[in-house]
């Protein structure tokens, strides 16, 4: 390991603090909901997100680029849920949250370029064959869940999507991360930058 990669690891946020910031919001947005209703939940929820993020940058002193997209759109939504008072707005986020990262990542496949390498390069090292692969089960999953949301909320009560939203999404995102292993092990590359078999 360089020091420029052992620097930067030291600078990543352990995996249970990495876990808190991104699901630590979600589920207090659940348990807000449950106790005073969707608009509470949503304030509680940007409220939140940005304390996640000030942490992470206070801790690692940079922002991940997918977290900030994300931010930006819970604090745009959620505002205009809170300020219109309609909760289709938060729902809709979870939408064009999903839809945008799978247009970024597929639109930069066709164009040969490779963001999940970009953010991610220093942490995997993978074969650009397996890049391509990687990027694009992930944009296809996007659109996936994008598609998966605009069913669910349309279809059932506030409190089963935000049920659905908290203990379906994250749960289904984590096992679909977990089904690519696989993949990334048959395509990684060793340390002198041959591919492993």
């Amino acid at each position: 390991m360089t020091d420029a990669t052992q620097q930067q690891a030291q600078r990543e946020l352990s995996p249970g603090l990495k876990m808190l910031t991104e699901a630590g919001p979600l589920l207090l947005f659940f348990i807000v909901n449950a106790k005073w209703g969707i608009f509470a939940a949503t304030a509680v929820y940007m409220a939140s997100a940005a304390v996640a993020m000030l942490y992470t940058w206070l801790k690692i002193r940079r922002l991940p680029l997918m977290p900030i997209i994300a931010l930006a759109f819970v604090l745009l939504f959620g505002g205009l849920t809170i300020w219109l008072h309609d909760d289709v707005f938060i729902k809709v986020k979870v939408t064009l949250v999903n839809a945008l990262f799978g247009a970024i990542l597929l639109g930069g496949l066709a164009f040969n370029r490779l963001f999940l390498k970009m953010l991610m390069g220093e942490a995997l090292r993978l074969t650009d064959v397996g890049w391509r692969k990687i990027t694009l089960a992930w944009g296809l999953f996007f659109f996936a869940l994008a598609g998966l949301n605009e069913v669910v909320w349309r279809n059932v009560s506030t409190d089963a999507w935000v049920n659905f939203k908290v203990f379906g999404l994250l749960p289904i995102t984590f096992i679909f991360a977990f089904a690519l292993t696989p993949l990334m092990l048959k395509h990684q590359l060793d340390e002198e930058g041959e591919e492993e078999h």
